[in-house]
């Protein structure tokens, strides 16, 4: 399917946001800009390395079927798009700038720099930085107060999280106005209240992800053994209902408290006894081994179309529930 070529129903640009400046083309700035030009708005695409314009309209290409999935409009997807590779230049006339640039406090610094200086006013203004704060990129700023973190859960075009992070200037305005405008793009974003280094989803994903490490290390199961249980066990139960409620549940008529009651304190005293392994080079080898005999049989791209095909089935089997539930 051509990114550029695929017809549907037009969508209308959210307003007041028409243009965006996307800094950064990798693999997150090119999800946004497809989710962006997919919802009518004009995108500048703005990332100094060469061959950046043909690696972008590939991205678009790979992504177009799951926005057609969604109900999205992916004809003449790039006719609204452009590229300038200077960020103040793309961000001159930007209802709203997205940032994916490297995760190194200061190349964000500078990009902010020259950014405040060119953007308007009016501009919301978002870094997708995965880990570091506002704060600390805002320290270049002369006005921090319009810096707020905008973090997908990759990619962003597909999964509904953005987690929206004050630094500590962050004024109630900015916060506002970013949750309107990823609401308006069909994203459910939460606002987290307060700076923490890696936000939420990240964090749990890490703490989770260092168990896993351990346990394949450690030689009880394999990483496609352990993906197949995660998948058959907590990742159905986690998407219907989170951990909370999902205790919650298993408390019966008493609840979350009830739970804690009768199983917290030996859930507790497990804690203690969870892996901490490092990646070193044996761990490495390991994994790099175990993962090229697991998913090794296609390439990246067909395994990411086969992932989200399930993920957006998955995710109209749960709003079709939901509205089953505010129905009743």
């Amino acid at each position: 399917m051509n990114a550029r070529t695929t017809a549907t129903s037009a969508v209308d640009a959210p307003a007041p946001y028409r243009r965006a400046a996307v800094i950064g083309a990798g693999v997150i700035g090119i999800s946004w800009a497809g989710l962006f030009l997919a919802h009518g708005m004009d995108v500048v695409v703005s990332d100094p390395r060469p061959g950046v314009r043909e690696q972008v309209l590939a991205g678009l290409d790979e992504i177009a079927p799951a926005l057609a999935e969604l109900g999205l409009p992916t004809e003449n997807l790039s006719a609204r798009l452009r590229f300038e590779a200077d960020p103040a230049t793309a961000v001159a006339d930007a209802d709203v700038v997205q940032e994916n640039g490297p995760e190194r406090l200061p190349v964000k610094q500078q990009i902010w720099q020259a950014v405040e200086q060119a953007a308007p006013a009016h501009a919301l203004l978002a870094t997708s930085t995965s880990g570091i704060p506002a704060t600390a990129i805002a320290e270049a700023m002369r006005q921090p107060e319009r810096l707020v973190v905008g973090h997908p859960f990759n990619p962003p075009h597909l999964v509904p999280l953005v987690e929206i992070v004050p630094g500590e200037r962050t004024s109630e305005q900015t916060l506002r106005r970013a949750h309107a405008f990823y609401t308006a793009l069909g994203k459910k974003p939460q606002i987290l209240r307060k700076e923490v280094p890696g936000f939420v989803a990240n964090r749990l994903q890490s703490a989770l992800f260092r168990e896993c490490v351990h346990l394949v290390a450690e030689g009880v199961v394999t990483e496609a053994e352990l993906d197949e249980i995660v998948t058959d066990s907590i990742g159905l139960r986690w998407a219907a209902a989170g951990p909370f409620r999902t205790f919650h549940l298993g408390g019966g008529p008493g609840g979350l408290p009830h739970f804690i009651q009768h199983l917290g304190r030996a859930m507790e005293a497990s804690w203690p006894g969870l892996g901490a392994p490092s990646f070193d080079e044996p761990t490495v080898a390991l994994l790099t081994e175990q993962a090229e005999q697991a998913f090794g049989d296609a390439p990246v791209h067909e395994l990411a179309a086969r992932r989200d095909r399930a993920q957006i089935a998955l995710m109209r089997a749960l709003d079709k529930t939901s509205g089953a539930r505010a129905r009743a």
